[in-house]
Formats: structure tokens, C-alpha cells, sequence
């Protein structure tokens, strides 16, 4: 039994993306990620999802993280076949949740699940997720979903995503009884614990993590420099009740994201002095 806390309802029934939260067998379940198709945390989360549903697997030909919402408007993507309702894309994660809904799946699932991200997706990493990126392309879509990544400190091998497979179970069984507001992306993350030493699940808001600054210059073999960009985890804002700290007190974390990245109690006063009127618009 998971040692979780009630996880409260997320929205009113009338919210439901297009009445998509159905009880009972026989839903389809669309399974993607940023990490690719042969990462060990999809196919864990393939198998905790297979208990809810039908999966259809639509994931990265090759590792795609930290693309964040890049979309290929440029240049064609190619799909292949990886078994019984699992395909490769030669893509973006927002790539193959778009591919996967307009072009590979028979017909539209009732939630798209992405993950299990092989490392965190706290506070500001969700700029830059491909796995939460995935998750919100399906909402894009009108189809509700949940991203969901496994936490670890330091840098020995992930053992536990089973754990998170569990938790990921249970909010999407969650979703699927209740349904989603329209336009929220539920990020969870999970500690990389076994999951008897997990201390339960609570609602946390979205952070910020700091990251040290680093741009590491160094030289080809024929004497052009390159760069290896990014620098090591420097720790969370200290702020109760964001993911970051919460995480780190041994919990997982849910986190609704919203479409609406417009800092509304900011909108009235940025009218006052930027709402202008013919002529006087450039004055």
C-alpha cells in the first residue's frame, strides 16, 4: 500500500478536458518521454500505466532531454515501428505527442503520461523539460496528462523507478475517475527510494533551482573551440510548500502547471502606464 496523503481532487467535474475521465476498463493510454524509446524509466512506466489501461508508446528515436518545446517545423520526422503499439520518432517529445495524436494513435486517449524522467523535473527545470514539454503538447491537444521524473541525489545509478511508477499509478487512476482542469499539466516527482522508504505524496508548488554557472570551453582536434554548457545542482529557493524543499524532506511531489504563463496581479498595473491610444503610442 502506498504511505500516501490524500491527495485532494484538482478540479470540478465540469472542468474535465472535453469529458475525457471515464471509470472502469478499456481506456487508452498514450506513454511518452524525453529520455527515448529504449530508457529504462519508460518502460516502467509502461508497465505500472498497463494495469489502467492500453498503452501506446510514442517516444524519442534517441535521448531528446532538456529540449524543452522544440517542435520541427524545418525538417520532416520518420516513425518506426518498436513492437505492439510502441513507435520510435526520429523527433522532439512535443514532437511525438503530436505525432502520436494526429498521426500513429487510432483514436484519441483519454491521458497521456510522460516519463519516467531519469532525473528531476523541479521548479524552474520545467522551462526546459522535455518530458514536461510532452506532457503539455497533449494538453495543447485537449488531451490531459501527467509528466512524472525520478529525483536522485548525487550521481549513483537510478535503482528505483518502480517507486515512481507507483506513484505516477495512483495519480492517473486519480485523474482518471476525477478528471483535470482545462490547460494543467500535473508534474509530479518522486525521490529514488525503495518504496517502503518513501514518507508519502503532497501538493507542492513550483520553485526555483539554481544551478551554478558553467560554460566549459574546449578545443577540436583541429583547433576550433566548443562549448559543454550547464553546471552542477546549487540547491533549491528555500520556500515551504515548493517542490524543491519538499522533495527534499523524503516526499514526492505534485505540482499543477498551467498553459497561462501570464502573471495576472501584475496585468492591471502594466495597463496603467502601457495602454495607449493612437498617437499617443509611440509619445
Amino acid at each position: 500500500i502506498l504511505p500516501v496523503c490524500a491527495l485532494r481532487v484538482i478540479g470540478p467535474a465540469s472542468l474535465v478536458n472535453g469529458g475525457y475521465a471515464r471509470r472502469g476498463g478499456g481506456v487508452d493510454l498514450l506513454i511518452t518521454n524525453d529520455d527515448g524509446i529504449d530508457a529504462a524509466g519508460l518502460g516502467a512506466l509502461e508497465r505500472a500505466m498497463a494495469a489502467l489501461g492500453t498503452t501506446w508508446t510514442v517516444a524519442p528515436q534517441v535521448e531528446q532531454s532538456s529540449k524543452g518545446h522544440g517542435f520541427s517545423l524545418h525538417h520532416p520526422v520518420r516513425v518506426e515501428a518498436r513492437g505492439e503499439r510502441r513507435w520510435a520518432v526520429t523527433g522532439t517529445p512535443a514532437d511525438c505527442a503530436y505525432v502520436a495524436l494526429h498521426g500513429v494513435l487510432p483514436r484519441k486517449p483519454v491521458l497521456a503520461v510522460s516519463g519516467i524522467n531519469h532525473g528531476s523535473n523541479l521548479g524552474t527545470d520545467v522551462f526546459y523539460s522535455g518530458t514536461v514539454a510532452a506532457a503539455m503538447e497533449a494538453v495543447f491537444q485537449g488531451v490531459p496528462a501527467i509528466a512524472v521524473s525520478l529525483h536522485r541525489h548525487g550521481s549513483a545509478p537510478f535503482a528505483h523507478f518502480d517507486t515512481a511508477g507507483a506513484v505516477a499509478a495512483r495519480v492517473a487512476r486519480h485523474v482518471l475517475a476525477h478528471g483535470l482542469p482545462r490547460n494543467v499539466v500535473l508534474n509530479i516527482n518522486v525521490p529514488d527510494v525503495p518504496l517502503e522508504e518513501l514518507r508519502g505524496v503532497r501538493a507542492a508548488a513550483q520553485g526555483w533551482r539554481h544551478y551554478e554557472p558553467s560554460v566549459d570551453e574546449r578545443t577540436d582536434p583541429r583547433g576550433k573551440a566548443y562549448y559543454w554548457l550547464g553546471g552542477a545542482h546549487a540547491g533549491f529557493e528555500p520556500v515551504d510548500g515548493t517542490d524543491g524543499p519538499v522533495i527534499e524532506q523524503g516526499f514526492a511531489t505534485v505540482t499543477p502547471l498551467h498553459t497561462d504563463m501570464t502573471r495576472h496581479d501584475v496585468l492591471a498595473d502594466l495597463a496603467a502606464w502601457v495602454d495607449q491610444d493612437g498617437t499617443e503610442a509611440g509619445s
